[in-house]
Order: C-alpha cells, then structure tokens, then sequence
C-alpha cells in the first residue's frame, strides 16, 4: 500500500499545501500573499491573517489536484519551526484538526531541515538522480544560511551557520536601501545580469571557520551609497544594475566559497543547495563552475521547490512516517526550531 502524506506549510507568508505519494509529489500548491509589498517586508499579523483564509481553499484544491480523498491520508505533516509564530499556529492547528478529524498520525517537520530534503522528491514520469549520504548542502534564504551535512534522510549536523543577517536579508535589505520592491533578491538576479559584478568592491567580512556573517557589508553598502550620493543625487538610478552585480557577486563569493572549505575539511564531494536563494541564477552559475574545478556531485533543485513549499515537508513527513516518528495532539508550534 502507498504512504500518502498531507503536507501544510506555513511558516512565513506562503500557505502551501502538498499531496506526497511514496516519496512521490501529487500536488504542491502556494498561495502568494501581494499584501506585504507595500511595506517591505512581512507584516506577521497579516500574514497569520491571510493563512486563516487560504489554507482551507488551498487544501481543498491539493487534494482536488491528486485526486484524492481525505480518507486516503495516512498522516498529516506540518511545519512546526522556525518561523513566525502566528503563522506558524494556523499551520500547526489546521494539521491537528485535520489528522484528529480522521484519526490519523501527525508529524511535525524542522522546516530547515525539509529544504534540505528538498533534493529527494520524486515527480510523476520523471527520472531523479538523488545524492548519496553523506551529503553537504548549502542552505541560503531570507531567515538561514547554513553549511549542513546530511547523514541520512533524517539525521543532520549544522557546521556553519550565520552569526548575524542571512544572505536572503542582505539582499533584501541593500534592495531596499537602493528603493527596490521587495522581495529585492529576485530584482537583483535579474538587474545583475545586465551590470559590471567587477564594477564596484564591498568590504567583505572576516569570520573564521565556517560561519557566515552578512550585516557588516550590508553596513559597508549602506555608506558607500550615502557617500556617493552626496556628490551624485541619481548615483543609484545611473549604476543600478552595476550596484546589483556588484553586491550580488560579493555575497556569491562569501558563500560559495565557504562550501569549498567545508567540502575539502569533510572530504564530501556530494554537495547541493536548497533554500528561496537557491533559485539565483549567478549563485548557481557559481556553484556550477566549482563543481567542475572540485569534482563535485552537485545537486541544485528544481526552481519550485527552491522557496517554501509543502512538497519539502511532505518529503520530510514521509520519511519520518516510515520511521514511525509521530508527534502527539499536544504539540505546539516553535518559533526557534
């Protein structure tokens, strides 16, 4: 008999609801919500206020898009943590009305660790290559940036992480210091491809081993714009795309080059990405172009399941439901995870 799993996701602003069949992915729907871009950034209120109103429709849909019935879920998964935690109640709670109403199990699910996992869902008619254990994935978006090595499905370790900003937020916030919508990183991938990445230097941190930090450039872009300005008023408006390139570059740099180092201290040559930053298209050029040079098994992910999305819970919750890891009525949602 197949293992099918019910996945809901909702640990920022992006209600997503997924139908995993024996690792397989039936359905995976997100619904958007436009309301915070008119204050740069996520609201936490209105985003808990709009997962009330999606996430009924949006399941009704998944379930209509697999065709299957609810009395075909063997367990419910949910995004426990990290995240908001409004938003992360809605989830938590439409999970256990759900697996309570059919007397089913219910797992909670490390969002973090659900990105990651990412690389292992199957899609209906298609071939995937899937990476061997162990495995070491870069994870980058807008709350985490983490060096994480996966020993198997459900076991990982973290051996870098950030001490300050993400590079999500670096992008986000240098975007809307330059005035871009947010979400700024997708508009600075794009304007990138059209700048000079050599055209303008950054200071770049200094952090030993294999820890990020991304608030001190964000404070070296923060001055070099002010200075700038004060002799050109349209300094930014004439070298936008310069400016994306260049900031874009220098975060690339940071990164990819902490994953080198951890691939030559681990010895692992079975590396991937994961996370919303994934889907940057100069990080994956980057990581691409090391591959080659390192002999690496590089793992990048499909572009839908690089942001938050049921799909990678439903992966995750199908693992742990053939490990038998349930969790009980009484669990609560976790801002930290």
């Amino acid at each position: 008999m197949a293992v099918t799993i019910l996945a809901v996701e909702s640990s920022c602003d992006d209600t997503s609801v997924a139908v995993i069949s024996d690792g397989e992915v039936l359905s995976n729907l997100i619904a958007n919500q436009a309301v915070h871009i008119a204050y740069g950034g996520v609201v936490p209120e209105l985003a808990s206020r709009a997962h009330q109103a999606n996430i009924v429709p949006v399941t009704h849909e998944a379930l209509k898009q697999a065709a299957i019935s609810p009395e075909d879920i063997d367990a419910v998964a949910f995004t426990r943590g990290p995240g908001l935690l409004g938003s992360l109640l809605v989830g938590t709670s439409f999970a256990k009305g759900f697996a309570l109403g059919l007397n089913i199990p219910l797992i909670e699910v490390n969002h973090l660790q659900a990105h990651v996992l990412a690389h292992f869902i199957k899609e209906p008619g298609k071939e995937k290559k899937m990476p061997q254990f162990p495995f070491l994935c870069l994870l980058v978006s807008g709350g985490h940036t983490r060096i994480i090595i996966l020993k198997n499905h459900l076991e990982m370790e973290t051996i870098g992480n950030t001490i300050d900003d993400a590079a999500g937020e670096a992008f986000d916030k240098c975007g809307k210091i330059m005035g871009l919508p947010y979400p700024a990183g997708p508009v600075i991938d794009k304007l990138a491809s059209q700048g000079n990445k050599n055209a303008f230097t950054f200071a770049k941190p200094r952090v030993n081993g294999l820890d990020f930090s991304f608030s001190g450039l964000k404070t070296s872009f923060l001055y070099f714009l002010r200075d700038r300005i004060k002799n050109d008023p349209a300094f930014v408006e004439n070298n936008l795309a310069d400016l994306c390139a260049s900031l874009q570059n220098v975060i690339i740099n940071i990164l990819v080059s902490k994953v080198v180092k951890a691939s030559k201290l681990t010895g692992i040559t079975e590396v991937g990405i994961a996370g919303g930053v994934s889907a940057n298209s100069g990080l994956r050029l980057a990581m691409l172009h090391e591959a080659s040079k390192e002999n690496w098994n590089l793992f990048v992910p499909e572009f839908r399941f690089t942001t938050d999305n049921a799909a990678m819970i439903g992966i995750t919750g199908y693992y742990k439901y053939i490990k038998g890891e349930f969790t009980s009525q009484s669990v609560a949602p976790l801002a930290r995870y």
